[in-house]
């Protein structure tokens, strides 16, 4: 099953081209090889030109393609093109073996991304940084193409693998899905891995003309397909930490849990006040409280109260250069990566229940509208109540007893409100379908289950959003912007491709209206609570998730477009995100009377806080990705109902309704027709039937293979002809 019909091309054999296709031809090569010269001969000879016809033709057009300036000739009767070619500088996204794209740093010097075939990439890698010269015309595609000159910077040189041995040499198989070579191995070079066994490789040479590249074995993680040696793999693949250094954690062993008075005297004192935490069951890094009053004009106090953790983590320590290094807290499918040591994580900076902590907060007085009347920001001491998991203070609300339970049932009342201000703002309500895993002793999947979100966690989501807001715009308002700060940002949607996703929405049935601008926001909240559980709706909200630009962090004051606040920021939770620590300690120096510090640190630190955001969230979908193709593994054997989540010229994806994994339907697997990729409108046709397979079509499928190496599912349509049903194969 190809893509695309060769029957054209097999017509056209034994036809001359006329002159002028031959001379278009001709120079189309040479312009794509920039800098080279080709005699007459070579020419026929790359080009493939076999008739005695079009051979005699090339010397007289190469003449005249001189004359008229398209071409040079050099005195040994060598032709070059005079025409020059675009350079640019881009990152390579090695999409299939076959090629890659190079997406450019500059958008506006290119026309799209680069397409680069693989003979072209002079061994770069996925993500590497590289120079790029775009041929001046453009391939049968319509894309720009071109080649790497050169790689300006390798974005990693260790991949993890499993290890394949022979009696004289061995290789390492990749589990990166875009590394598409094996590594070679010399037999002294494997640090005593067996075959088959989990490795970290590190990248040692490459030589020119060599298919693959050879690399050393810099740890055994263990035998592949066993759950701890699985999120090793994963932890080492993405370049996450197994340890924390030992000079960080003495540094926080030997931080002292006694709170002076002196310290106490510099804050407001919130001890006597009710105050709860609400955080996951499992949960032991809490991050935030809420203090609840009534005040005696009748109006509510809530104060969001946030562990003070630059009170322990000082500038220029270890402590402080690992919580940059590693930006954030990673949450894997059943572990914790923390950014702090647990000292300070689980115990220290931890608002644990009836202990004095230090924090820092964000007051409001509210009426019975919730709106704000006034509010403050400062360091408090807060001594917490109670410790509630989710659950409980919801069930708390839904009975109307057990502990706060009026307290949190005013709560409530006063976030709905809070929550329907801020869509008629213009906010989005992206609800994202989440999936938790219930685990063995040994990590093996028992179940799967879709995340709920209630009303609780609305609460506490409504009041931290809150305290962000108002953190940010206390900054912008107090010099206008110009002091440094640092700001989560969002852009607008690009409206094109906002238009791509409303034809897809209208494949299941759902309107979505962009002729006003303006108006896009209500639009998309209309849609996403029409889809809320229908089989279509994690496909729809993964779609428009991917329309929208990505949320960064920044020292410029732009506004939060999926918020709809003017200024937004991160301040309520530094035990897991380094960019709340930096707000915390320019918040703080701004308190101070202090003045404005350089922009270029700081957005320097953004930069770095946004890539570390990024390798987090790839990480956790590993993670979750391996346990759903464990899970597929072990799941019985049937057909099961899907919708089509992404269709490409090589395969279809397909999420299975019933547990939310995808897999993929490889197009060489359909036996029914021979189809074609219409990448305009994301579906494959059959070329005798016409028939169409698009996105958000629901199918029947049945699990053919899965692969937790690459963690992928192998899926087949449950219509296929019966003689191409294959026996399922876990590996």
């Amino acid at each position: 099953m190809g893509r695309k019909s060769n029957r054209n091309q097999n017509n056209q054999r034994g036809k001359s081209p006329s002159a002028s296709q031959l001379a278009r031809k001709i120079k189309t090569f040479l312009d794509n090889h920039y800098g080279e010269e080709y005699s007459a001969k070579q020419i026929i000879k790359k080009l493939e030109i076999r008739d005695s016809l079009s051979k005699n033709a090339v010397e007289p057009i190469l003449i005249k393609l001189v004359e008229n300036g398209t071409l040079s000739k050099s005195p040994r009767n060598y032709y070059a093109s005079k025409k020059d070619p675009d350079f640019i500088i881009g990152k390579v996204d090695y999409v299939n073996p076959r090629f890659a794209y190079i997406v450019p740093e500059d958008p506006e010097k290119t026309d799209g991304d680069i397409l680069v075939k693989e003979v072209d990439l002079k061994q770069a890698l996925d993500d590497d940084r590289v120079r790029v010269m775009v041929y001046p015309n453009k391939g049968r595609s319509g894309r720009s193409e071109g080649r790497v000159l050169e790689i300006l910077e390798r974005a990693r040189d260790e991949f993890v693998g499993r290890v394949e041995i022979s009696p004289r040499f061995a290789f390492v198989v990749p589990d990166f899905k875009k590394m598409h070579k094996d590594i070679f191995v010399h037999r002294g070079d494997l640090e005593g891995a067996q075959h088959n066994e989990k490795v970290v490789v590190k990248l040692t040479e490459w030589r020119e003309g060599d298919k693959n590249p050879t690399g050393k074995v810099t740890r055994v993680l263990g035998k592949a397909g066993v759950h701890e040696v699985e999120i090793h793999s994963i932890m080492a693949e993405f370049g996450l930490p197994f340890e924390y250094p030992k000079e960080a954690d003495a540094e926080a062993n030997a931080i002292s849990e006694e709170i002076s008075k002196k310290e106490i005297q510099k804050r407001e004192d919130f001890r006597e006040v009710t105050t709860f935490t609400i955080d996951p069951a499992d949960a032991k890094d809490f991050d935030d409280a809420i203090s609840y009053r009534r005040l005696e004009n009748g109006n509510l106090e809530v104060g969001v109260h946030i562990a003070d953790v630059t009170h322990y983590v000082q500038p220029k320590t270890a402590l402080e250069r690992e919580a940059y290094e590693r930006a954030t807290s990673v949450y894997l499918v059943d572990r914790t990566i923390p950014m702090l040591p647990e000292r300070l994580s689980n115990g220290l900076c931890s608002l644990r229940p009836n202990e004095d902590k230090l924090t820092f907060a964000c007051v409001f007085e509210l009426d019975e509208n919730a709106k704000v009347l006034k509010h403050w920001i400062g360091r408090t001491i807060i001594h917490s109540d109670r410790r509630f998991a989710y659950e409980e203070a919801q069930e708390n609300i839904d009975k109307q007893g057990g502990d706060f339970f009026e307290e949190l049932t005013h709560l409530n009342e006063l976030a709905k409100k809070i929550r329907k201000h801020r869509f008629q703002n213009g906010a989005v309500n992206f609800e994202t379908v989440e999936v938790k895993f219930k685990l063995d002793e040994k990590g093996t999947p028992l179940g799967l289950m879709v995340k709920e979100r209630k009303d609780i966690h609305k609460l506490i989501e409504e009041f931290m959003l809150l305290a962000n807001k108002y953190v940010a715009e206390f900054i912008f308002k107090k010099n206008s912007g110009k002091d440094t700060f640092v700001y989560r940002t969002h852009d607008s949607p690009d409206m094109d491709r906002l238009e791509v996703f409303s034809g897809f929405a209208k494949r299941f049935g759902h309107n979505l209206d962009l002729d006003n601008e303006r108006q896009v926001s209500s639009s998309l909240n209309k849609l996403m609570d029409e889809i809320q559980g229908k089989p279509e709706q994690n496909v729809l909200e993964q779609l428009a998730i991917r329309s929208m630009a990505k949320a960064k962090y920044t020292t410029e004051p732009k506004g939060h477009f999926g918020l709809a606040f003017a200024h937004y920021t991160h301040f309520t939770s530094p035990i897991r995100r380094y960019p709340d620590m930096m707000v915390h300690r320019l918040l703080q120096h701004y308190l101070n009377g202090g003045k404005s510090p350089d922009a270029e640190d700081w957005e320097k630190k953004c930069l770095h806080s946004s890539d570390r955001e990024k390798r987090a969230a790839d990480a956790e979908r590993a993670s979750i990705k391996y346990k759903q193709v464990e899970y597929m593994s072990l799941a019985e054997d049937k057909d099961y109902e899907g919708i089509v989540s992404g269709v490409t010229e090589w395969g279809v994806f397909v999420e299975i309704t019933e547990t939310k994994c995808e897999g993929m339907v490889r197009v060489s697997d359909i036996s029914d027709d021979y189809y074609e990729f219409d990448e305009r409108n994301m579906r494959l046709i059959g070329t005798k039937s016409k028939k169409m397979i698009t996105l958000g079509d629901k199918v029947s499928v049945r699990v053919v293979n899965t692969d937790i190496d690459r963690r992928t599912i192998d899926l087949e349509f449950a219509d296929n002809d019966e003689k191409t049903h294959r026996t399922r194969t876990p590996r």
